[in-house]
């Protein structure tokens, strides 16, 4: 009980930035990227109140396409394409909503950046000698702020700031 504690503590309570301007700072690059992945690239396979995709997608579905190309990874992702798909869709789309938000930023940041090192490895990087690193720099972009959110928390502003001093 006492490790859940502090972990939760941890998970929520960001690197403490004094300036106002540092911590506007370094809220833009996690909000804009939060709402881009949740707003284009996770609604697209992903059913969310603002999905606009090709097929109209129930609330937390994914869309039809995106298990066949997951499965083309292969194995593990082979064995089990829909929950892949699945964990990959929700990272973006949920994750994103949670990363502009800064509420439970690291673990979103955490999930963010393994969606984003298989997109590189597994779904880009087969592109690298045909189209140059040029398919490669989104995911590459996310996965630079999902880092940063994984190490620094949602800074003083965001949802993980106010919920931390609640309960510290």
């Amino acid at each position: 009980m006492r490790f859940l504690k502090s972990f939760t503590k941890w998970n929520l309570k960001p690197i403490a930035i004094t300036s106002l301007w540092g911590n506007i700072l370094f809220a833009i690059p996690r909000i804009l990227c939060g709402l881009l992945l949740t707003l284009d690239f996770g609604s697209s396979k992903f059913g969310m109140p603002w999905s606009n995709s090709e097929e109209p997608l129930a609330l937390f579905e994914v869309a039809s396409w995106f298990p066949e190309d997951v499965a083309k990874f292969g194995i593990p992702f082979s064995l089990a394409p829909w929950l892949f798909a699945w964990l990959g869709a929700a990272s973006e789309a949920i994750g994103g909503l949670f990363l502009a938000l800064g509420l439970a930023t690291r673990f979103w940041g955490l999930m963010i950046g393994l969606t984003m090192l298989t997109a590189i490895f597994f779904q880009q990087w087969p592109k690298v000698l045909e189209q140059g690193v040029w398919p490669i720099l989104p995911a590459l972009g996310f996965l630079w702020v999902s880092i940063y959110a994984l190490v620094f928390g949602s800074g003083k502003i965001g949802l993980d700031h106010l919920i931390s001093r609640k309960i510290t």
